[in-house]
């Protein structure tokens, strides 16, 4: 799989050292490794990130023996950063189906308490509830979260947050997410979401100092309405990633961020709005009008007015949790200072898979090749061939596309490398 220039050029620079903070992803996918892992490193800090060929992918789970090992032998000087279905399961793809007992599952996360035994670092974690109707033992994985609150309740976790995975209607999800949430200590969050739970944890690790919000919808009215993939409100989900992320939510008001969520309504007044917003302070935006892609006149008119590379962060990747999740747990590690070229670069990454992936290039490489022939020969040149004609793109720097590939051999996500300049 490949990495960002800028990541790569850190690694072989030897950056990656004693004390750095430790993370093990939910799979190899690069919104759930290597979107964390940048947005962590903002500031310069060091992050320890599982390699991709030890995580899993739609096929084939990860080796909880091998994370564990790789655990083990990294230097320690801060908290580790856990997706736990990683090592109890193999990854999100196989926790809805794997054969295991609740005991063979909660083996493979024992590690985890003689990790923290032995370094005395704070371990931040994460569980899902999976989806209907592929899940397949849904007691089990009930049973290995509630003994997962009791860790918690214990203090092997300083914070559990369990999530729960893509909600359609009719899913018991929310119900069993409420129920757990009843008798859970405080600090156990409970909401839905999946794959954006890292980057907030490594918020709430990194950046603990709190700070303030305020959201603003570009069509208030609907935020009320339950969501897809939620199943709950747009303005609960928007709570509980903010709260989730270490922000105080404030009705009104001067804040140390304004999250600008569009859902919907005239995207030309909502770039002007967001324009008014970013000359008063940080903003981050949301794009969650639509499941897994952007609004292509909201940012073009963004792009029109030179903001995108003065927001704090941006998200339009995923599900409504998914960009509200990553979007927050972006800015909240920008309010404490980062380095301007990570920021710039990370913007860009951003706008080039939230953007101009998700919302056009997913779109024109399908009716270009078959979904089956994607992993192919022929598949990887469509691809490069139809992103040249996106790039360069200009955000702080201008940035090239050095290369590009479908690490899951699918259209639905591609992973790329950008080379900035002036």
């Amino acid at each position: 799989m490949l990495k960002p220039a800028f990541f790569l050029s850190f690694l072989s620079a030897g950056l990656f050292h004693a004390g750095a903070q430790t993370f093990i992803p939910l799979d190899s996918r690069p919104a759930t490794r290597v979107l964390p892992a940048l947005i962590a490193g903002l500031n310069g800090r060091d992050i320890q990130v599982v390699p991709a060929e030890l995580l899993g992918n739609a096929t084939r789970g990860a080796d909880p023996a091998a994370l564990t090992a790789w655990l083990n032998a990294q230097p320690v000087g801060g908290p580790l950063v856990v997706a736990l279905d990683a090592l109890a399961y193999g990854g999100l793809v196989q926790s809805r189906t794997s054969p295991l007992t609740t005991d063979e599952a909660l083996a493979r996360l024992a590690p985890l308490r003689d990790w923290k035994t032995r370094t005395g670092q704070p371990i931040y974690a994460f569980i899902t509830l999976p989806r209907e109707p592929d899940a397949t033992n849904r007691e089990r994985n009930l049973e290995v979260t509630r003994r997962m609150i009791d860790w918690a309740r214990e203090g092997v976790f300083a914070e559990l947050h369990i999530a729960w995975d893509d909600a359609l209607p009719g899913s018991p999800a929310p119900a069993e997410g409420a129920a757990l949430a009843q008798n859970a200590p405080a600090n156990v969050r409970v909401y839905p979401g999946a794959d954006e739970v890292l980057s907030m944890l490594a918020a709430r690790a990194l950046a603990p100092t709190p700070k303030t919000v305020r959201v603003e919808y570009s069509d208030p009215k609907a935020a009320e309405a339950v969501i897809r993939y939620e199943g709950i409100p747009l303005t609960q989900s928007a709570l509980n990633h903010a709260e989730g992320s270490g922000f105080r939510v404030i009705p009104s008001g001067p804040a140390d961020l304004t999250l600008y969520v569009f859902n919907g309504g005239d995207p030309r007044r909502a770039a002007v709005r967001i324009s008014a917003l970013l000359r008063a302070g940080p903003v981050a935006v949301a794009d969650v009008e639509r499941v897994n892609l952007g609004n292509t006149r909201l940012w073009s008119d963004l792009a029109v007015l030179r903001q995108p590379a003065n927001l704090r962060s941006l998200a339009a990747w995923g599900t409504p949790g998914n960009n509200l999740g990553t979007a927050l747990a972006h800015a909240k590690l920008t309010l404490g200072g980062v380095d301007a070229v990570r920021q710039d670069a990370l913007l860009a990454r951003q706008y080039a898979n939230d953007i101009i992936y998700s919302a056009e290039l997913r779109a024109a490489l399908r009716k270009a090749v078959p979904e089956n022939q994607l992993n192919t020969p022929q598949g990887q040149a469509a691809l490069l061939k139809l992103a040249a004609e996106y790039f360069p793109l200009r955000l702080g720097q201008t940035y090239t596309l050095n290369a590009a590939d479908l690490p899951w051999g699918r259209s639905f996500e591609w992973d790329f490398e950008l080379k900035g300049g002036w």
